[in-house]
């Protein structure tokens, strides 16, 4: 049957056919080897064509499959299937008395399209959240199974944070840690006069995972979200006034879907994101972008947005300011570099606000940002290629897995070039 398939914010209608949910594994390789080209679904959390298969492709969801996951409290691991969101793994995990190290924003996300294109939380000691990703499991062209493993897989760095350029992810192995508990305190305004790069790094590091909220309507930061391992010592936060009344982070915006703040203790996932696992999004009026940079460029970086505010604001809910550690992942946005992640959350209105992203890409062009690939943005395809030291080992790669490019669309053929 022939229907109308959209992403969760509906700016993009694909113009595959037909989406095909396979209910068993074998469904899904023969349904991958009788394909001339393949794009994955995942959770449809992506706000540009990198899922695109084009109308002679095949797009696939997995989430028909059995919801795979298997712990090993020994191993301190757990393999997760291609079709799970981070919402139904985190309750496995922590049933098992285990954790993982971060988790994103929003617990409704699928768990290997988050990895796929570099998808991460915050704090200054959390790498992306393919970091924690240990083994791949994917159907390539042929429609046969492939693994690549942590240390013993050459080309382990290159399929982890992939864009789904190698083959149908089916299963990751994650590593955990034992259960922790978090609490949240929110505090509001603070100002980015007199913020330098120091002070920076001591607001960020005051907590596990440290997130500052802005519309750029004035200078500074309307909220901080300051998310504190009750293993951890107490921060002292001596830049912004303790909230009064519960949060979210765009203004105007009922706060009870968010995540329990006021320093109330509580599991790590139903702290670490912003907002509720039960609470499920149906669709999403707004659009993304988010520019990941060295860290050292932040308060520079900043400075450069607020001189162009009057520009963002009209077309803004909230921007969201985040740290990730440096990763090894050859097209991660934080590969090699300890990061800043400015994120924007934007109004339904693609024409209003594709000028705007060109706006904000020419301030942040001296910082050399690499935008996060399930995003809005304009950013030649040339100029990302040369913002990835690893990009011509990425496509040697792809030749290799992949030589008649079945997972290749067009969106990652302008990405890899050559």
């Amino acid at each position: 049957m022939t229907e109308s398939v959209t992403n969760w914010a509906g700016n993009i209608t694909y113009a595959a056919k037909e989406l095909h949910r396979p209910h068993s594994a074998n469904a899904l390789l023969n349904l991958v080897a009788g394909s001339s080209r393949v794009r994955v679904l995942g959770s449809g959390h992506s706000f540009n064509e990198i899922v695109e298969p084009g109308e002679d492709g095949v797009l696939i969801s997995l989430d028909a499959l059995p919801p795979e996951i298997d712990v090993d409290t020994t191993a301190r691991t757990v393999r997760v299937g291609g079709g799970v969101r981070y919402a139904a793994l985190a309750r496995e995990v922590h049933r098992h008395g285990l954790a993982l190290g971060n988790m994103a924003s929003l617990p409704h996300i699928s768990v290997a399209g988050s990895v796929a294109t570099g998808t991460h939380g915050s704090g200054v000691g959390n790498g992306p959240l393919a970091s924690s990703v240990r083994a791949v499991e994917i159907v390539v062209a042929d429609g046969s199974r492939g693994r690549f493993t942590q240390g013993v897989t050459d080309l382990f760095d290159a399929v982890v944070t992939s864009l789904g350029a190698f083959g149908v992810v089916t299963a990751l192995t994650l590593s955990l840690e034992p259960a922790y508990e978090v609490e949240q305190h929110v505090f509001t305004e603070m100002p980015l006069e007199g913020l330098d790069q120091a002070t920076f790094e001591k607001v960020m590091s005051a907590a596990y995972s440290v997130s500052l909220f802005t519309d750029w309507r004035a200078p500074g930061f309307r909220q901080v979200w300051v998310k504190r391992r009750t293993d951890q010592p107490l921060p002292d936060f001596p830049w912004a006034a303790p909230a009064t009344e519960k949060m979210h982070p765009v203004p105007g915006m009922p706060a009870v879907n968010c995540t329990e703040q006021f320093g109330v203790p509580g599991p790590w996932h139903e702290r670490l994101p912003h907002f509720r696992a039960e609470f499920t999004p149906s669709s999403g009026a707004e659009l993304q972008s988010e520019y990941l940079m060295p860290r050292e460029s932040a308060v520079a970086a900043l400075h450069a947005l607020d001189g162009i505010r009057e520009t963002v604001a009209p077309v803004l809910q909230t921007c969201e300011v985040r740290t990730v550690a440096a990763d090894d992942q050859w097209l991660s946005p934080s590969y090699g570099r300890d990061t800043v992640a400015v994120h924007f959350t934007w109004i339904e209105d693609t024409r209003a606000v594709l000028p705007v992203v060109r706006r904000v890409e020419e301030a942040l062009a001296p910082f050399d940002a690499r935008p996060h690939w399930g995003k809005v943005f304009t950013t030649p395809a040339a100029e990302l290629r040369a913002r990835y030291p690893r990009m011509d080992d990425f496509r040697s790669a792809v030749d290799a897995l992949d030589p008649r490019r079945k997972f290749t669309n067009a969106f990652v053929r302008d990405v890899l070039g050559g």
